[in-house]
């Protein structure tokens, strides 16, 4: 039996606001995470590895996932599916091992409203301005110009949803914008909800006193 139960930890974010690069930055501070890799019907980029980067496949497989509920959420982006397999974090739950996702405003609110929900903490990263977050989708070369127009596009959209999260931090800083994500997740991790252990201590405690009187 563990000692806490897990937590669901969701970071959103527009493109190219950093919540990729902060994700993997908790990953290197914490080995006990473990990283929710989504299954995706999009092509593998240049260097990405199935199963690491994430899990590819075929829309039909896809499709046939979500039918048997075996996705814990999914979204259509840009012509196509990305989602969370539910298999592996509900095995990281159950063992109390914590599990980190980089998904958008869609794949939160299918988590934070299904029966996992209770145990979710939710982080929205906001850019510092639009020209920067512009700036950073160009500089990391990863798209054409038409992709990244359409990823300002979508912007605008994620951003509206700032405020169905627990948290929201803007990331005009990467190491201080790390370390407030650190100390958020440190916190969460001490709520009475996230220890099922107290109330037996809590009781073993009331029990001592008793003996004593």
């Amino acid at each position: 039996m563990t000692n806490r139960r897990g937590l669901l930890i969701i970071l959103s974010s527009p493109s190219g606001a950093g919540k990729s690069t902060l994700a993997k930055r908790l990953m290197k501070w914490d080995d006990t995470l473990s990283f929710s890799v989504s299954a995706t019907t999009r092509k593998p980029r240049e260097g990405e590895v199935d199963g690491t980067d994430y899990r590819f496949t075929t829309e039909e497989t896809f499709r046939k996932w979500v039918v048997e509920n075996e996705m814990l959420e999914h979204a259509h982006v840009f012509g196509n599916f990305y989602g969370s397999p539910k298999g592996p974090v509900e095995k990281s739950i159950n063992e109390g091992r914590d599990v980190l996702f980089d998904i958008d405003w869609q794949g939160a609110q299918q988590i934070r409203n299904s029966p996992l929900g209770l145990y979710t903490l939710s982080i929205f990263i906001l850019p510092p301005s639009i020209s920067e977050l512009h700036r950073r989708l160009v500089s990391r070369g990863q798209d054409d110009s038409e992709t990244i127009s359409k990823r300002m596009q979508k912007s605008w959209d994620e951003i509206s949803h700032w405020d169905g999260y627990d948290y929201v931090l803007v990331n005009d800083d990467l190491d201080s914008t790390e370390e407030k994500l650190k100390t958020i997740i440190a916190a969460e991790r001490l709520k009475r909800t996230q220890q099922p252990q107290l109330s037996e201590i809590a009781r073993d405690l009331q029990s001592q006193f008793e003996d004593l009187v």
